[in-house]
């Protein structure tokens, strides 16, 4: 059996053969759109929206792996917690003792990577929040230390606390169902 040229393309770059069902799909986008409108109203109600533009984007990259990929190990708690104040924290030291703000940037990034492997705690999305508290301005610099808990910690607890209520809300999410859904699969 030979495969067609559009086949063998999509196969090479990784396009995958099924989706997810349509309750899924639409569990994953109402969880992720309440998540970050509440993120958001927090957020902007705590340092403005200025700011808030600049650090809930990390929190909509943590949604996606909360509601799309809920069993991924970057979307568990800890990794989500700890990835996210963490590098918060990595972001602002970087911020305060790197007078170029390039390097900075640059650092609390590649720092931040280096303490979440260290740490197991891998989230990508710290990445994200380290460079924000290098790139976010005045009304984020002037958070310093406080920036990982308010409004880091804030809306990590948020995000979460919405990703565990709509992920064990639907049966089918639940990782024994996901785990024997695999099972089947592997038989087959």
């Amino acid at each position: 059996m030979t495969q067609t040229r559009w086949q063998r393309f999509r196969h090479f770059i990784g396009f995958p053969a099924s989706g997810h069902h349509a309750g899924e799909q639409l569990v994953a986008t109402l969880g992720g759109a309440l998540g970050i409108v509440l993120v958001l109203a927090v957020t902007r109600a705590l340092v403005g929206t200025p700011a808030a533009l600049v650090i809930v984007p990390s929190m909509g990259a943590s949604a996606v792996l909360i509601f799309a990929a809920p069993h991924s190990p970057f979307a568990q708690p800890w990794a989500v917690l700890a990835g996210h104040i963490l590098s918060a924290l990595i972001g602002v030291a970087c911020w305060q003792l790197i007078p170029n703000p390039t390097l900075a940037a640059g650092l609390a990034v590649g720092l931040a990577i280096g303490t979440m492997h260290v740490t197991r705690s891998l989230h990508p999305p710290g990445g994200a929040t380290a460079l924000a508290a290098v790139i976010g301005g005045a009304t984020v610099h002037e958070l310093g230390y406080r920036y990982a808990l308010s409004p880091i910690l804030l809306n990590c607890a948020i995000i979460l606390a919405v990703g565990i209520v709509f992920n064990h809300a639907f049966p089918w999410r639940s990782e024994e169902h996901t785990s024997e859904l695999q099972s089947h699969h592997d038989l087959v």
